[in-house]
């Protein structure tokens, strides 16, 4: 089982920012779409944000566009979610999760049925 290490959760206050990370040393992320999803107290797993192997497309949901920025750097087999203008709504726990699409695929889904592996997710909270 590949192994995703997810980091940066935290506690926020409204309008703050944070960066969520996602690596893994046992694939080669240049083979791979990332996945970014959360899931909130109560409510289904919700794909926000997700990006292309060589970073040819990105996809943001309703919920996060214009706030949240997706990247990656596949040198070092890492992907990010810039979280800006945090409000209280988007506390969550997040995850992300790759697919194998190869070096060819420019797309990615926001359904979390194709992802192949999945990080043990981390907490955001946004609170005053």
């Amino acid at each position: 089982q590949v192994q995703l290490v997810e980091s940066g959760g935290d506690l926020v206050q409204p309008g703050g920012s944070l960066r969520l990370s996602c690596a893994s040393s046992e694939i080669d992320f240049n083979h791979y779409a990332v996945g970014w999803f959360r899931q909130a107290p109560g409510k289904e797993r919700e794909g926000i944000s997700c990006i292309s192997s060589q970073d040819d497309y990105e996809y943001y949901s309703e919920s996060v566009e214009g706030r949240f920025t997706i990247s990656r750097d596949n040198a070092r087999n890492t992907a990010y979610l810039q979280m800006n203008s945090l409000k209280t709504e988007d506390t969550a726990v997040y995850y992300c999760a790759v697919e194998h699409t190869g070096r060819e695929i420019e797309d990615c889904h926001a359904d979390s049925s194709p992802y192949d592996y999945w990080g043990q997710g981390t907490q955001v909270t946004v609170s005053s």
